[in-house]
């Protein structure tokens, strides 16, 4: 599982190390223009260390002298001699008994803080399916009276890395699509118990 900062360290690396183009950093490290700038001009990457892709072999030599030459080029990922570990594509992902009862309170904590992440990242993160979700956001969930947001990484239903990664990937597609998504200070002031403004549950009729 990669570590959230490892992209921008393996952009620091190639800022500092090589001739490309901030698009063709940004494309190779999964992240936008813009925040590859503000790396290059030390707004955000204070106190990154960077990581040579080359050595991780994560890329060639060749492949980065290719794209240098044509800033319309993008890298491409060094083919890996080691075999990698089958990943699981469809369906959720098992989870201990003793913690499913949980999953409910983890879903409307994410509808409710991170609105920006759709019902399919939500449920690859808690590994739950969409009727599931679409239940507790609708409060037809059949234990809707006692569900509880609670944040999923305490509860032990996803990992801070993988939830960082998702929300920023949800983040930028916002961003693209032209829409604003409301501040922790907004969904802070949200008001309880749920409501027409509350983001993971319809109002009551």
């Amino acid at each position: 599982m990669a570590h959230p900062l490892m992209p921008k360290a393996t952009t620091v690396w190639l800022i500092e190390n090589t001739a490309l183009t901030f698009e063709q950093i940004a494309d190779f490290c999964g992240l936008h223009p813009l925040e590859v700038q503000g790396i290059a001009d030390d707004e955000v990457s204070t106190g990154i260390q960077g990581l040579d892709p080359i050595i991780r072999n994560q890329v060639t030599r060749e492949e980065i002298d290719r794209c240098e030459k044509d800033p319309t080029a993008r890298l491409k990922m060094a083919v890996q001699d080691l075999p990698q570990p089958s990943k699981r594509t469809k369906g959720p992902r098992y989870t201990p008994v003793a913690k499913r009862q949980d999953k409910p309170d983890g879903i409307a904590w994410l509808a409710r803080h991170h609105p920006e992440l759709k019902d399919s990242q939500i449920a690859r993160l808690i590994g739950t399916t969409k009727n599931t979700i679409q239940s507790v956001r609708e409060r037809t969930h059949w234990n809707s009276p006692n569900i509880r947001p609670r944040d999923p990484v305490l509860l032990g239903l996803c990992s801070q890395s993988d939830l960082n990664q998702a929300v920023e990937k949800a983040r930028r597609a916002a961003e693209r699509a032209g829409i604003t998504l409301p501040t922790p200070s907004e969904i802070a002031a949200e008001p309880e118990p749920a409501t027409e403004h509350n983001p993971f549950v319809l109002p009551s009729k």
